[in-house]
């Protein structure tokens, strides 16, 4: 195994070693933090905060509802589809201290990407935001959830501004298709009906599931990552042991633009800022630059999380460069790599060092993280989190020396139990203990890790996983299209951008047309921004599309 040198240049402020079974579920976690804040704000959004008590309350008329109401036991699958509002905390909060799993679900999803997750999870309830349910009804009939609660953007919102919102939401602005779901329940009816019973917390320990996090693995479809209440407890332990030396218990206010629903910022934003009893301000919509922005000017905001496409982005606001950053203590990137510019520019902007993390969502997600010292070394992915060890290894498994590259293999208890219901995947991706990233790196002599290639042909396009055979399946549907190979390329604006090249039957095949297609099936980051043809795709001798020889003939053209 690998020499743990990086051990002498751990900051000294940071603890080697954690104690990873300090709660016996997030949910308990959750009480305590509610127990020690009580009336302080948990959560801010549009304006309307909430407390802790409050969430307390209101998660448990939830969970009351699930387990009293809809009668359904410990274990079963709720799906939660929203962006960042103030009922997700609530809903999922609720799911977990009612005993579920909860199934975090991108509400951008297309009605064919849901369907696939719901149908391999079995999802026994769908929370999804009224926006967004046009598209559920299109599946329902082929799925197999039996109770559907349907929630409008406003509605925690309090009573005279969430009428407001929610009629300008769908009446002014146009934002919510019509749908028709016969049986669905407002999420206000059934918190209205949960209250109405007395709440009972489900007897939960670390190695129940408490997510399924959806994710391509390594390679192929989307899998659930089955991570338990330990995997997640270990995570958030880690991660707060890396802040503590910055962060002090009911003094951070926390920026949340990344979406609650990706493991990012449920781990790192949701619970390890809870647990310090942390203002969390969540941003909707974060691409709407100015009001993200002028949002950002009413807070002494001290914690900031993203991915580098969020950062830059903001970086060539005007605006954003006149903000106050002197309460800003710790900026962390992470979901893609930080680049060297915009980490730079950043620093210069804020003052403050953009610390690089890496984690997957096997991961649950954080692995490696840059200390937040001063001590951050830009272009590399950091030192290893507490009670986790990182070994660079070759395809054997072998411990490779200091300073060669192979594959970044992972072992710590925030590693994830495996994939739902997938065996063989999840043997494929573990060396006993170890996970296999299907990252490329190479360890310095203080410890530090650089990714320098991807094993995996998967496509990373702003912090979201795009899996070519995905794409592949769906242009290969359009008629006169004959073959097809897709792959990744360097986008200074998300990382990567999604390509493909294609082989026509019909001339009358254009790219135009093939783009338009990808739109009814796949969410836009998976959609190709470039389409070239070609007469034929390099084949291996069995007749497997080389898409290795494909983005080599590209990286020549493009010379």
């Amino acid at each position: 195994m690998m020499d743990h040198s990086w051990f002498k240049f751990y900051p000294s402020a940071v603890d080697k070693e954690v104690d990873v079974t300090a709660y016996s579920s997030v949910v308990d976690l959750f009480e305590e933090s509610v127990q020690k804040y009580g009336e302080a704000v948990s959560y801010e959004c549009m304006g309307k905060t909430i407390s802790f008590n409050e969430l307390d309350r209101l998660s448990a008329d939830f969970a009351s509802y699930l387990t009293q109401v809809l009668r359904l036991e410990k274990g079963s699958r709720i799906a939660i589809q929203m962006p960042n509002v103030l009922q997700y905390p609530v809903v999922m909060f609720g799911a977990l201290r009612a005993g579920m799993i909860v199934v975090n679900t991108n509400p951008l999803y297309t009605p064919a990407e849901m369907k696939h997750q719901f149908i391999d999870a079995e999802v026994d309830v769908i929370v999804i935001v009224a926006n967004f349910a046009h598209n559920l009804e299109k599946i329902l009939p082929q799925i197999n959830a039996r109770h559907i609660i349907v929630t409008e953007l406003g509605d925690l919102l309090g009573a005279l501004k969430g009428t407001i919102v929610n009629l300008v939401v769908k009446h002014i602005k146009k934002m919510v298709p019509a749908y028709s779901i016969p049986g669905a329940v407002s999420l206000k009816k059934a918190l209205a009906q949960g209250a109405q019973k007395k709440f009972s917390k489900a007897s939960l320990n670390l190695s129940d599931t408490a997510y399924l996090q959806y994710t391509g693995g390594t390679t192929g479809v989307s899998k659930g990552a089955e991570l338990t209440h330990g995997n997640i407890v270990a995570n958030m332990q880690q991660i707060s042991a890396w802040m503590k030396p910055k962060l002090k218990e009911r003094e951070e206010v926390v920026v949340t633009a990344l979406p609650l629903y990706h493991i990012f910022a449920l781990t790192v934003n949701c619970l390890a800022m809870l647990k310090i009893g942390a203002h969390n301000l969540l941003i909707t919509n974060p691409r709407d630059m100015p009001a993200f922005i002028k949002e950002l000017g009413k807070h002494r905001f001290t914690v900031f999380t993203g991915v580098n496409t969020l950062f830059n982005g903001l970086l060539n606001q005007e605006k954003f460069l006149q903000l106050d950053f002197s309460g800003l203590k710790i900026a962390v990137g992470g979901g893609m790599a930080v680049q060297k510019s915009t980490a730079e520019k950043w620093k210069k902007v804020t003052g403050v060092p953009l610390a690089e993390g890496y984690g997957l969502t096997e991961t649950s997600p954080v692995a490696t993280c840059n200390p937040i010292d001063g001590t951050e070394r830009i272009g590399t992915i950091g030192v290893p989190l507490p009670n986790t060890e990182v070994m660079i290894a070759d395809d054997e498994g072998n411990s490779l020396a200091l300073g060669e590259r192979g594959e970044i293999l992972i072992k710590g208890p925030q590693v994830m139990k495996g994939y739902w219901r997938r065996p063989e995947d999840t043997g494929a991706v573990m060396f006993g203990e170890w996970f296999k990233s299907g990252d490329i790196g190479v360890m310095d002599e203080d410890g530090f890790v650089k990714i320098v290639d991807r094993k995996k042909e998967m496509i990373l396009v702003s912090g979201f996983n795009v899996y070519p055979n995905e794409v592949e399946d769906v242009i290969a549907s359009f008629p006169g299209v004959l073959e097809v190979g897709v792959i990744g390329m360097p986008d200074p604006k998300s990382t990567e951008k999604v390509v493909a090249y294609v082989v026509k039957k019909d001339d009358s095949v254009t790219a135009e047309k093939i783009i338009n297609h990808c739109h009814e099936s796949l969410t836009n980051y998976k959609i190709p921004k470039e389409v070239y043809f070609t007469d034929e795709l390099p084949k291996s001798n069995v007749g497997k599309i080389l898409r290795r020889k494909i983005k080599e003939a590209h990286q020549e053209k493009v010379k």
